[in-house]
């Protein structure tokens, strides 16, 4: 005797998502690694053994490389939230995938016994804000400037829990200022993300990557290309440290690089240009550019080359010149002397005189 369950044509089944997962771990991914995930959490649970799944069957069914479907799992491997198993006599890209059970992750991390001398220290490591800290905190410049920086951003004033937990990141997470308020940014350009839990997970995620100042931040976007690091460098130059460039804007600097294939310092060589103009903008940046694109200018080295500004003189030079009746009488007086030329038009003149019936008057004088 045995029992089965019969199966339907379509899928039309459930696959349990633990809240953990949605509140702590994917504000803090990429959108693709969260499709990788729930995807693959979605066949571990699928229950006919007839299906086959590969990283390529995940890769065809999201319509994304392989190369992110391997690099989701690594980054959840990192987070300590799967584990990945090799396959005997399977390559480096061949591995089963094991999810780990967030509850009981959770429960590990979270519930120690109370003589445990670690969770002591831990305990004592997390800071908690009070009240009177943020009222001491208000005074310090520097956090009134995040405090408004954070403002402007989100269109709204913070209200006081926003800004204990924003301190508490501070001293729990070892931040400056200056990256909480890129956080917010990323946050806002990048994911149109305004909540202050939704901040709290880019926040956990860039100090797993040990990126706690604005250095290692923007040397990290910058070699992952990312698109948020070319936003802010340009907004950066224009003047606008904190403003998100309009969507003509972006359009404007996606062209730059993804169309003409501008490096970032060619862009900024271009702002070398406007030092004598007030309020440069976007389209004054863009018809420069444009104007190096048209000439093939594809590296700094080169503009000094091919940008070369055309002078007067050269303007004057390379006008055709026009001929007149006195270009043959320069030619032709350069052949004598100051002298020579004075007595030669004195006896031209004496001969005209002459011709007049007035030679006579040379006579008497002489």
């Amino acid at each position: 005797m045995s029992f089965f369950k019969e199966t339907t044509d379509i899928d039309l089944g459930d696959t349990p998502i633990e809240n953990i997962f949605i509140n702590d771990f994917m504000p803090m991914a990429d959108g693709t690694y969260v499709k990788v995930y729930l995807l693959g959490y979605k066949y571990a649970n699928d229950k006919d053994s007839n299906i086959e799944v590969n990283n390529e069957t995940i890769a065809k069914h999201l319509n994304i490389p392989l190369s992110d479907v391997l690099k989701a799992w690594d980054f959840w491997e990192q987070k300590g939230i799967i584990k990945k198993h090799k396959k005997e006599n399977g390559n480096e890209y061949d591995y089963m995938v094991e999810f780990l059970n967030l509850k009981q992750l959770y429960i590990k991390n979270n519930f120690r016994p109370i003589t445990s001398k670690d969770n002591k220290e831990e305990q004592k490591k997390l800071y908690t804000c009070s009240v009177e800290d943020l009222l001491e905190a208000n005074r310090i410049p520097s956090i009134q400037e995040m405090f408004y920086s954070i403002s402007e951003i989100i269109k709204r004033p913070l209200v006081p829990n926003e800004k204990k937990k924003i301190l508490e990141w501070m001293y729990n997470y070892n931040m400056s200022p200056n990256l909480i308020v890129r956080a917010y940014y990323y946050s806002v350009e990048k994911r149109n993300k305004k909540n202050v839990n939704y901040v709290h997970g880019i926040i956990r995620n860039w100090y797993d990557m040990k990126i706690t100042n604005v250095e290692a931040l923007e040397s990290y976007l910058k070699q992952n290309n990312d698109k948020h690091y070319r936003y802010q460098r340009i907004m950066k130059a224009l003047g606008y440290s904190f403003r998100p460039p309009s969507e003509s804007e972006k359009a404007t600097i996606d062209k730059w690089f993804d169309e003409w294939n501008f490096s970032m310092d060619i862009v900024l060589k271009a702002f070398e240009k406007t030092k004598n103009t007030s309020n440069p903008s976007i389209n004054y940046i863009n018809g420069i550019l444009n104007s190096w694109y048209k000439k093939g200018i594809k590296s700094v080295d080169e503009i000094e080359e091919k940008d070369k500004p055309v002078s007067k003189n050269s303007n004057k030079q390379t006008k055709r010149k026009v001929k007149t009746k006195f270009h043959n009488f320069e030619q032709t007086t350069s052949k004598y002397t100051a002298e020579e030329l004075e007595e030669k038009i004195r006896k031209n003149f004496e001969e005209k005189m002459r011709k007049k019936g007035l030679g006579n008057l040379f006579e008497k004088q002489e």
